[in-house]
Formats: structure tokens, sequence, C-alpha cells
């Protein structure tokens, strides 16, 4: 048994019908002195119920009543983690079994580790949303800081939460988040990373990524006009993170 603490960091909507096979790859992975912290941002079907069902020790849950949004819900898991790792988890994906141990690994030296992902049911890798071409990340970038955000920039980059992990002692350099991120808390990570080159990239898939009508993070092309909004705030997170 690995003597490091791990904290897995859930945030949860209205994840009912998705959220046991996620739960049960979790608990597989996890140590008994881990933890899962869930925050459930006021979901209106039984995805709290879901939860306290597995009467598991590990897992402590915390509902709120007011809608607040993804970004604010993993800002709140991360804050109430108490483990010497944090990973991200989404609610309706599915853990690759050795995840935990990648991540303990990676960072060691790093403060901040990212893996790449598959599709769930394909185990095919994660197309570019844009290109619809596989995208990968690549052990080698790791301490590419600067080209690493150029990347980010240009949409080439798929740094995903759910794919994610930091280390305790960054934890307040991160948080909270920018008061101006309404999305891609994931990207902020990844560009704290970046800026102060402590990232590890992990080449193995550690997550089946499910794709289904409610994901917050798109699958298509957006707009021109949103794509300029995402990089202005993109580039004021640069800034930030380069500060902190």
């Amino acid at each position: 048994m690995s003597a490091m603490r791990v904290s897995v960091c859930m945030a949860t909507y209205n994840g009912e019908r998705f959220l046991g096979p996620q739960i049960e790859s979790i608990l597989r992975e996890l140590e008994p002195q881990d933890e899962l912290v869930v925050v459930d941002d006021a979901s209106k079907d039984g995805t709290v119920a879901a939860l306290e069902a597995f009467d598991d020790p590990r897992i402590r849950v915390h509902a709120r009543q007011e809608n607040r949004g993804y970004v604010k819900t993993f800002e709140e898991a991360l804050g109430r983690a108490t483990g010497d790792i944090l990973m991200l988890s989404d609610q309706d994906d599915v853990w690759v079994p050795g995840r935990r141990a990648l991540f303990v690994a990676a960072l060691e030296d790093s403060a901040v580790a990212a893996s790449n992902l598959v599709l769930l049911g394909s185990d095919e890798p994660l197309p570019n949303p844009v290109t619809r071409r596989p995208w990968r990340l690549h052990a080698a970038w790791s301490r590419q800081g600067t080209r690493n955000a150029l990347r980010i920039f240009a949409g080439m980059a798929p740094y995903y939460g759910c794919a994610m992990a930091i280390r305790r002692d960054v934890v307040d350099r991160i948080l909270p988040f920018p008061d101006y991120l309404d999305e891609s808390h994931d990207l902020w990570i990844a560009l704290f990373g970046n800026a102060h080159r402590t990232m590890a990239h992990i080449e193995t898939a550690t997550i089946r990524r499910r794709i289904h009508d409610a994901n917050a993070s798109p699958s298509r092309p957006r707009g021109i006009g949103a794509v300029l909004r995402a990089r202005v705030m993109l580039l004021r997170a640069w800034g930030s993170a380069r500060r902190r």
C-alpha cells in the first residue's frame, strides 16, 4: 500500500444514469487511506441517493442547495480535499486500472499532471473536436511551458480535467480560480503547471471518456465569437497563472 494519500475530487449534477460504473472504477483504484470528495451541484435527480447507496467510508458527499455551475463545484471539491494528491474526476467516465499509481509516480517531481484519454466503448484515442483527428499529450512536451501554452491557445493540447491531478503544495496557488473563469477550469490548471514548468504528461490513457448529450465539455466546434471570447479568457488566465 502506498503511503501517499489521494483525494479524488468529483463534481456531480444530474448524473444518476452514468454514475454507478464511474464510482465503481474509482473505488477499485483507491487505497484505504484515500477519499472520494463529491460536491453535488443541486441535482434534481437521484444522484445524491445513488452516491450514498455505496455506503463506503471513503466517499464524502457535500450536497449544495443552489446550482452554481461546474467550475465553482470543482473549486469547492478541491478546497474540501485533504489528500497529498488531488485527482479530478467527472461523474460519467470510467477509470482505467492503474490510474492512481501512474499519477502518484508522475507527481513525484511535478506539481501538475495530465494524461491521455480514450473513448469509452472503442478505446480509440479522443478526437480533436475541431479537426476530428486523434490528439494526444506527449511526455517530451512536459517541460515545454510556453510551447504548451501556445498549443492551448491554438486548441491543440488535450488537457481535460477528468485526466488531471495536482499536488497538495500548489493547491493554495491554483485556488481560488480566477473570478472571470466561467469555463475551462482544466485549462487554468494546465496553464498554471506550464507557466511554472512543473507539468508532467502521462502518455498512457487513464480515462475512458463517455460522450453523450449532456457533457459539460463541448464535443463539437463552436462559433467564431465563442472561440474568440475563450481565447481572450485564456490569455488573461496565462498572465494570472504566471503571477501566482
